[in-house]
């Protein structure tokens, strides 16, 4: 939907019904609040706590006075004890137990496009496993001409690769198909990371077993306690698919896989499989529970579009946001992040009345394929009500769409695939609610 240039967009905040297990408005608005006030401690400091008169200057600050801790004291490192508040955040009535739930990543608390291994979201179907690398085995079988079953060394004897990628839940965002319910950036559009995965081509494993001439498709299963299983097509398998055992330079986290995952660039998340433990080709899908029941789009006349694998062009605005008001008139900087599962990034767009009227914001380098990119766009707050907006454009020409372009094609009762450009209101007195205009 084009929207008319010459209106006010409408702006719609948390409705005051509250939505079956979603929270109230008072709720999100208190809840809202307390994150502003926790973000500005973060990353203002002055909001939260003042500053102590006595390590100000002209004074030799109490640091500056004793010796710190030794080398052996911190044998692997501790992020500061004053960013104790940038951490994952989970929501306790969303899921039933947690060992089927997720995690958010602090987006709106993090900067640059690498997100810390202990940060990025967790997303698992039947909690964490705690695998012995040693006792690991990874298998491939079905159409292949040498069914093969490798030890963690084995697979570490294969030429090694890097890459950066972006990894994000399909149901990011999920929740918002129906109008604005999380006033946050972490709840809201937290469940994507990117890091530096290391490991090994996909290809050149399958290549090492021979794929047999009818083989079309993968089934990747993981090790965990729900046997967590996707069907990949063998073309994207062949092209980009690495099997990883490190992030960001270190091994695997237990919550990301350890030792052993499955990496799908641009895809669903939920392709991703964790725990990798077998690969079996076939030349047909095997229409797992994941990819039936689960991981389609509901349209609204009751069909559900199947196997839509790419992660769309999609961006957010992480400051200002609920978590980080603005704190000063005049200048200010917003920043966000954009990403496609399409290929890079190719422009960042900033409005600040709700899409009446677009700016290009400033894309920071590296801007790598399927990788989140960093954005950033300088501007002066004179104390007015604004309505900030992002909208990515990848390399393929994609726009990023409006929550009413989405509803028209999807209706509302979909979870997944909710890549909408997002309303950001920034009120009068600095405060930040999430809004949806129409």
């Amino acid at each position: 939907m084009i929207r008319n240039k010459k209106n006010p967009p409408v702006v719609s905040g948390p409705s005051d019904q509250p939505v079956p297990g979603l929270m109230d408005r008072r709720t999100l608005l208190s809840f809202g609040a307390a994150a502003g006030t926790a973000a500005a401690g973060l990353l203002g400091g002055s909001a939260a706590r003042a500053a102590n008169p006595d390590n100000l200057p002209p004074h030799v600050p109490e640091w500056s006075q004793n010796l710190g801790v030794g080398v052996e004291d911190a044998p692997y490192g501790q992020p500061s004890e004053f960013e104790s508040e940038v951490v994952r955040r989970n929501v306790s009535w969303l899921t039933a137990t947690t060992e089927s739930s997720v995690n958010f990543t602090p987006l709106h608390a993090l900067d640059g496009i690498i997100t810390p291994n202990g940060l990025c979201f967790e997303r698992h179907h039947g909690g964490v496993a705690i695998i012995d690398p040693e006792d690991h085995r990874f298998m491939i079988h079905g159409l292949v001409e040498r069914p093969l079953i490798f030890t963690m060394r084995d697979l570490k004897r294969f030429p090694r690769i890097s890459r950066f990628y972006f990894l994000e839940c399909a149901a990011n965002g999920g929740m918002e198909w129906r109008g604005a319910q999380l006033n946050s950036c972490q709840f809201a559009h937290g469940m994507v990371h990117c890091v530096q995965y290391s490991g090994v081509s996909l290809r050149a494993i399958l290549e090492s077993a021979g794929l047999k001439a009818n083989a079309k498709w993968l089934l990747a299963e993981g090790a965990d306690a729900s046997g967590m299983n996707r069907t990949i097509p063998l073309d994207k398998a062949l092209d980009d698919c690495m099997i990883a055992f490190s992030m960001n330079g270190e091994a695997l986290r237990p919550e990301q896989g350890y030792p052993l995952r499955l990496v799908v660039p641009g895809f669903e998340g939920n392709m991703w499989v964790k725990w990798l433990r077998r690969i079996e080709v076939g030349d047909q899908p095997w229409h797992t529970r994941e990819e039936t029941s689960k991981y389609t789009d509901l349209l609204a006349d009751g069909r559900a579009r199947r196997f839509t694998w790419a992660m769309d062009a999609k961006s957010v605005i992480t400051s200002p946001c609920p978590e980080n008001p603005v704190l000063h008139k005049g200048h200010n900087v917003i920043t966000g992040l954009a990403w496609s599962g399409r290929g890079r990034i190719r422009r960042v767009d900033i409005s600040m009345d709700g899409g009446r009227n677009w700016t290009a914001a400033r894309l920071e380098a590296p801007v790598l394929p399927m990788c989140l990119t960093r954005f950033y766009h300088e501007w002066e707050w004179r104390g007015d009500s604004v309505l900030l907006e992002s909208r990515a454009l990848d390399e393929t020409g994609y726009v990023q769409p409006t929550i009413e372009e989405l509803r028209n094609v999807r209706g509302t009762n979909s979870i997944y695939h909710n890549n909408r450009i997002q309303t950001w209101l920034v009120n009068a007195n600095g405060e930040v609610e999430n809004v949806q205009v129409s």
